[in-house]
């Protein structure tokens, strides 16, 4: 990993293609400008993290009626649905 230091205002490249501008920097935070191909996708890392997450819930198998029997108590007979 590369560590810069930077000021707002000053620049760096990567490749020939992109820029990264410093535009603010304050208390806490840091305000960046990125000039990139169309053809180079920029996400911040915590979207694709709750991309991930949302993937990998939406694959699990979901909880049958009966395995949450322990959580609601006993269900009566008449009540019981065909699984």
């Amino acid at each position: 990993m590369l560590i810069l230091r930077r000021r707002a205002g000053e620049t760096l490249l990567i490749g020939d293609d992109v820029k990264i501008t410093v535009m603010d920097v304050y208390e806490g935070g840091v305000r960046l400008a990125i000039d990139a191909p169309k053809s180079i996708p920029i996400l911040r890392s915590e979207l694709l993290q709750a991309v991930k997450a949302n993937r990998d819930a939406a694959a699990e198998e979901p909880a049958r009626p009966d395995s949450l029997l322990g959580v609601l108590g006993s269900v009566p007979e008449d009540k019981k649905q065909p699984l």
